[in-house]
C-alpha cells in the first residue's frame, strides 16, 4: 500500500510538471486556467483523432488516413513549439483552425461525405465555441460565420456530387458514428460550458472574498477614524464635507496632565513608557464614552476632553466634573503611578471656542482654539497636583452640585488675575 501511495505521488507530481512546464512565470491565475483547458481540449481531440480512422481499420472500411496523421503532427508540433517559446496566443489560432478546417477535410475527402463521415463537421463547431470560452465573444463572431459558410459549401458538395454514391457502410456503422460523432460534440461542449461555469464561480467566490476584505478594511478605517476623531466629525467627513469649522458659545475644556511623568519616563525602559500611557488613555477614553464627551488629543503625557460640541446631552459641564473627579481615583488607585507617587493635576474652563478639522499632507487633525481653551490649559499647569482647578464660569455652573474650595486669586501669563476653585467632591 504505501508502495500504491508514492507510485500515486510520483505520477501526480510528474503530470503536474508536465502542466507547470507550458506555463510562464509571469501567468495569473487566470491565464494559467486557460491555458490548462486549452491543452486538455487540444489532448482530447488528439485522441479522437487516433480512435476514428482505428475504428474504420478495424472493420476493413475505407478512410482517408492521411488527414488525422497529418492532424496529430500539425497538433503535436504546435504543441512542442509552444512549449519552447511560451507564445500561447499563436497556439491557440493554431489549434482553432485544426478543429475548424480538419472535421471538413475529411468530409470532402475521397468517397467520404456527410453520411459517410457520420457528421464529422458538426465537430468543427468546436472552434467558434472554444474562440468565445478563451478569447471573447466578439473574437469568436468571424469564427462562427466561417463555419456557417464551411457548411453551406460542403452542402452544395454533397448535393451535386454524392448523388447516386453508393456509401458501403452498413446501416448500423453509420448510426454508431453519428452517435460517437455527438457524444464527443456533446462531452466536449459540455466541458467548455462546464469551464465557463466554474470560472464564473470562482470569479463570484473571489469577488465575494474581496468584498469581504473591503468591507473588513473599511470598518478598520472608520475605527481608525473614530480614534482620531469625534464621532460627529468622522460622520460629517464621510459625508462628503469637505471643511469643517464650527463656533460654539459655550462649551467645557478639561486638560488632565500627569505631574512629573517625565522624570517617570527617564527611569524606564521606553517600551515600558508607552505601555503605561496606553494603558492610562485607554481608561481615560473609557470615561469619555462614559459620560458622552469628546476626547480632542492627546499631547505628550496630557490628555484633552470637551463637552458641549453636540446635542448628546445638555449637562456637559456635569459631566466633564463627574470625569475628572473618576481620573483623580484612577490615578490614586492606579499600581504603577501610585507605587511611583505619580500624581495628575486638572484644569476645567467654560466659555467660548472654535472647533475645525485641520487636513495636513500626512494627517488630519481636530482642534479646539479660543481663550477658554488658553485657560483651561493655563490653570491645569498652575493647579495643585492630585487637585483639579476650574474657573469662575464652570464654577457658578457646577456650584451646588459640587463641593468646592475656596476662590482663589492667581496671575496667569496673558490673562492677569483670574479666580479659580478647586473641585474636592459631589
Amino acid at each position: 500500500m504505501p508502495d500504491q501511495a508514492q507510485a500515486k505521488s510520483n505520477s501526480d507530481g510528474i503530470l503536474d510538471r508536465l502542466v507547470q512546464s507550458f506555463f510562464s512565470p509571469s501567468d495569473t491565475e487566470d491565464e494559467k486556467w486557460r491555458k490548462k483547458w486549452l491543452l486538455m481540449f487540444c489532448l482530447l481531440m488528439n485522441v479522437v483523432a487516433w480512435v476514428w480512422p482505428a475504428i474504420y481499420w478495424i472493420r476493413g472500411l475505407r478512410f482517408p488516413y492521411p488527414i488525422p496523421v497529418a492532424y496529430l503532427i500539425i497538433s503535436l508540433l504546435t504543441l512542442l513549439i509552444y512549449r519552447k517559446t511560451k507564445n500561447f496566443d499563436l497556439f491557440r489560432s493554431f489549434q482553432f483552425l485544426l478543429f475548424m478546417f480538419v472535421p471538413f477535410i475529411v468530409q470532402w475527402g475521397p468517397d467520404m461525405n456527410f453520411i459517410r463521415s457520420s457528421g464529422i463537421v458538426l465537430l468543427a463547431l468546436l472552434a467558434p465555441m472554444g474562440v468565445m470560452v478563451f478569447q471573447g465573444v466578439k473574437e469568436s463572431i468571424p469564427w462562427f460565420v466561417a463555419y456557417l459558410v464551411l457548411t453551406v459549401v460542403s452542402g452544395v458538395f454533397d448535393y451535386f456530387l454524392a448523388e447516386g454514391m453508393v456509401t458501403g457502410l452498413p446501416m448500423q456503422t453509420i448510426s454508431v458514428f453519428f452517435v460517437l460523432n455527438f457524444l464527443i460534440l456533446s462531452t466536449i461542449v459540455y466541458l467548455m460550458i462546464f469551464y465557463f461555469v466554474q470560472k464564473k464561480e470562482i470569479f463570484q467566490t473571489e469577488l465575494g472574498e474581496k468584498s469581504l476584505l473591503i468591507e473588513s478594511e473599511r470598518q478598520k478605517s472608520e475605527e481608525l477614524l473614530l480614534k482620531i476623531l469625534p464621532g460627529h466629525i468622522a460622520a460629517r467627513l464621510k459625508a462628503g464635507e469637505k471643511t469643517i469649522a464650527d463656533g460654539y458659545e459655550d462649551v467645557t475644556v478639561m486638560f488632565a496632565d500627569l505631574v512629573d511623568f517625565t522624570w517617570l519616563a527617564e527611569s524606564m525602559p521606553p517600551k515600558h513608557v508607552v505601555k503605561l500611557l496606553d494603558d492610562v488613555f485607554l481608561e481615560f477614553d473609557r470615561l469619555t464614552d462614559k459620560y458622552e464627551l469628546e476626547k480632542i488629543k492627546t499631547i505628550g503625557d496630557a490628555y484633552m476632553v470637551a463637552g458641549g460640541l453636540t446635542d448628546e446631552r445638555v449637562d456637559y459641564a456635569n459631566a466633564v466634573a463627574n470625569m475628572a473627579l473618576d481620573m483623580l481615583d484612577l490615578i490614586r488607585q492606579h499600581p504603577t503611578l501610585s507605587h511611583q507617587k505619580l500624581k495628575i493635576h486638572i484644569g476645567i474652563a467654560t466659555g467660548p471656542a472654535v472647533a475645525g478639522a485641520i487636513k495636513t499632507e500626512k494627517r488630519l487633525i481636530y482642534d479646539l482654539w479660543g481663550p477658554t481653551v488658553n485657560l483651561a490649559s493655563r490653570i491645569t499647569s498652575e493647579a495643585v497636583a492630585g487637585t483639579i482647578q476650574v474657573d469662575e464660569t464652570t464654577y457658578r455652573r457646577l456650584n451646588g452640585r459640587f463641593s468646592f474650595g475656596q476662590p482663589n486669586v492667581m496671575e496667569l501669563k496673558g490673562k492677569g488675575k483670574v479666580t479659580v476653585y478647586q473641585l474636592s467632591g459631589k
